[in-house]
């Protein structure tokens, strides 16, 4: 039996670069970056430059007319943001048979923080938990008959994409909308702090100066739809997820391996699931967080698929900074908008070669591409390691 098309009907995004998909679509044309000094987040650690949406909870609540308080949780104002536009994108207003898959990790983290060191009011402590934010996320946004919530670190929003996939190729679910959503928390600044991989500087992946990574926040849904739904729908289709692949290789709590075995199993699945060969990848969004061990580990793997035929490659951690569960879906997202658009997106803080890293799409405009199948990476702590693919609807 033939296992249905999974198509791409609506899009949803917010990070550093804008909230919107127009807005963040205009900002990596441009090469700009939504890194700066910390604003929002209640921190005495302003040393570290992130990547913050340029909006307060209260401008976000006002925007999305919803009350605001101190139970509110960012995570899920972004995720609602992203979602509802993803919804109207796809003209799924008021559709009866959705499904919600969506990866995070910090959930509503920022609200006990918030709260902390008095203990959580009454039904508070069900807000802390990521499925609780999944469940908030839905109600606010539309209806909803199944969610669920991947939480593998950052890697999560992209598992919940393949999962996504998954349903529909299995006939379970005709639409799925998948992604993830991710707000900056102490715990998530400190905790990076405390493995000294955070960079002082604007972050620099795969260059020889990297120090480290830039954490960022945001969000992104994708509506991912059943060629024939989607033909039924008369919905305008924006791409195809041809291909998925996660792997494990457990090799260490937050490290990555010397050869990247994780990241190759991943980019092999993806590439066999999509029936494509290494030959037919137009551009990489590589994971490509900045930190030296990560960047190295990674370019190992790129070449072990891909030997001396390496397509076009960057990060665009340069731009956001790393939004960790949300990563895979901000970035599965710039991929799409690339391939529609047709440019590489480029890094503009790269400079000096690493000879153990690949050399990533560099330069002060965005090259013009014809891209028909792109590669997105995105791998979590454990190991847990994944990477799709986004092929052009013909």
């Amino acid at each position: 039996m033939m296992r249905p098309r999974v198509v791409i009907t609506g899009m949803g995004v917010v990070s550093a670069l804008g909230v919107g998909v127009e807005a963040n679509a205009a900002a990596l044309v441009r090469g700009e970056s939504g890194i700066g000094q910390v604003r929002y987040l209640p921190t005495e650690h302003h040393e570290f430059p992130v990547g913050e949406v340029k909006m307060s909870d209260e401008e976000l609540c006002h925007s999305l007319q919803l009350a605001d308080g101190p139970c509110v949780s960012r995570t899920n104002l972004l995720g609602i943001m992203a979602l509802r536009e993803a919804l109207v994108h796809a003209n799924l207003q008021g559709h009866p048979d959705l499904a919600l898959i969506s990866g995070t990790t910090v959930g509503g983290m920022d609200v006990t923080e918030r709260l902390f060191p008095e203990p959580l009011p009454a039904g508070m402590h069900d807000v802390h938990d990521c499925g609780a934010s999944t469940d908030i996320i839905a109600d606010n946004s539309g209806c909803f008959n199944y969610t669920s919530t991947v939480s593998t670190a950052c890697s999560s929003a992209m598992n919940a994409l393949i999962l996504g996939k998954l349903l529909i190729e299995s006939g379970e679910r005709e639409i799925v909308l998948a992604g993830g959503a991710e707000a900056l928390s102490k715990f998530h600044l400190n905790g990076f702090k405390s493995l000294m991989i955070l960079d002082r500087q604007r972050c620099r992946p795969f260059d020889q100066t990297r120090a480290g990574l830039n954490l960022g926040e945001g969000a992104a849904f994708l509506v991912l739809e059943s060629e024939t739904s989607a033909l039924q729908r008369g919905a305008e289709i924006l791409g195809v997820l041809s291909g998925g692949g996660n792997a494990c290789d457990a090799y260490h709590q937050t490290a990555s391996s010397e050869d990247g075995e994780g990241a190759r199993r991943a980019m092999t699945q993806a590439l066999a699931d999509a029936r494509s060969s290494p030959a037919d990848i137009s551009y990489v969004n590589a994971h490509g967080t900045g930190t030296p061990n990560n960047d190295a580990s990674e370019s190992a793997a790129l070449r072990r698929v891909f030997g001396d035929k390496l397509p076009p490659v960057s990060s665009t951690k340069s731009c956001t900074g790393h939004t960790t569960s949300a990563s895979g879906s901000i970035e599965t997202a710039f991929c799409l908008m690339a391939m529609r658009r047709g440019f590489l997106p480029y890094q503009t803080e790269y400079q000096n070669l690493d000879e153990k890293c690949i050399v990533p799409v560099s330069g002060k405009e965005p090259p013009q591409a014809n891209l028909r199948h792109v590669m997105c990476n995105a791998f979590g702590f454990g190991g847990n390691d994944s990477s799709v693919i986004l092929s052009r609807y013909e």
